[in-house]
């Protein structure tokens, strides 16, 4: 099952609509408790990202199920404009983000920053180990929660304390708790955030 695509834009525009496609799949799909709630704060989760996303890009919002797993799509095309890009440089020239909080706010840096118009990847370079470059000859850079936690872990062991605040700042993470993966695909300039539910 595939439903209708939505347009939505970083300042709102039709993201009730969405939402509003969300309560017809759970409604479709009998889903009730927790499993509604959770398809519910994920897609919640996911416009609140769009809302944050510098500029006014427009992006796609769809939901597919297969076999009780239901992933969730936001896809928005992105440009590395020199202002975005000067931006990006002084971050990764200092090694923080300020603006970059909690896990949603790192990966809002993937629509940020994520691809020039010629698909080169372009940030975000401030954070190792978040994303690595794609086998498929479809995507150029492709990112995993699940990769990503196991990163951590491996350092926050060996003693990395870099590590060990953003391990705890994942922890923190509604999406973490809730999502059984959230994937980022970057190919050509577009950005596509996919969350991944099993609601079976």
């Amino acid at each position: 099952m595939k439903t209708d695509v939505i347009t939505v834009s970083a300042k709102g525009g039709r993201m009730e609509k969405a939402l509003e496609q969300v309560d017809k799949v759970i409604a479709y799909k009998e889903l009730t408790g927790k499993k509604a709630l959770h398809l519910r704060l994920l897609a919640e989760e996911m416009m609140g990202l769009m809302r944050s996303v510098t500029g006014e890009p427009e992006g796609s919002f769809w939901i597919e199920e297969e076999d009780g797993e239901y992933t969730l799509h936001l896809c928005v095309r992105t440009f590395m404009d020199p202002e975005k890009k000067q931006k990006l440089l002084s971050v990764s020239s200092t090694g923080k983000n300020e603006s970059a909080r909690g896990i949603m706010g790192r990966l809002r840096e993937f629509f940020d920053f994520g691809a020039e118009a010629d698909g080169v990847y372009a940030g975000p370079m401030f954070l190792p180990d978040v994303y690595e470059h794609s086998s498929s000859p479809m995507l150029d850079w492709e990112w995993s929660m699940t990769r990503y936690e196991g990163s951590l872990y491996t350092r926050v062991q060996q003693g990395d304390a870099a590590a060990k605040e953003a391990w705890d700042e994942l922890e923190k993470s509604v999406v973490k708790h809730v999502a059984d993966d959230v994937k980022v695909f970057i190919r050509s300039g577009n950005v596509e955030l996919v969350i991944l539910k099993k609601l079976a």
